[in-house]
């Protein structure tokens, strides 16, 4: 478990009982932890409607702003997006830093609220609609 929370990074990324969850390039092992974290969580392997978390791993900052154009229609109002990079210390090559993936976040609308080491090598940042964007009832 990455960090030093302790939390299980089921509950970090907030994923709860019944989430619909999405993953895009994420390391088996980190799928592993998850499931094991949030058993009853739902895993989706195609993008659909009501994402609740979706989790995103790149080390190209374009790759990264496919997928929040691609994920952002398919959250749920309150759902999450992960857009992960890897950290500094891993000495994996990447064009993404924490900076560039706060600012194509709040360029597509979205706020971000969340940091969280993913693992030892991929940092993650969540996320989230506005709340005085969120519509009153989507369904």
């Amino acid at each position: 478990m990455a960090g030093y929370s302790g939390a299980p990074l089921a509950k970090k990324l907030g994923i709860k009982p019944g989430s619909v969850v999405y993953f895009k390039n994420v390391p088996k092992s980190v799928i592993t932890e998850i499931k094991s974290g949030e058993p009853s969580a739902t895993v989706v392997s195609r993008l659909g409607a009501n994402i609740d978390v979706a989790l995103v791993c790149s080390t190209k900052g374009a790759d990264l702003a496919k997928a929040l154009d691609s994920i952002k229609p398919k959250l749920v109002q309150d759902g999450g997006l992960w857009l992960s990079w890897p950290k500094k210390s891993s000495g994996i090559a990447t064009d993404v830093t924490e900076t560039q993936v706060r600012e194509m976040g709040l360029a597509s609308g979205l706020v971000d609220n969340k940091v969280c080491a993913i693992d030892d090598t991929w940092s993650g940042l969540r996320f989230v609609i506005r709340v005085k964007d969120r519509k009153a009832n989507p369904q």
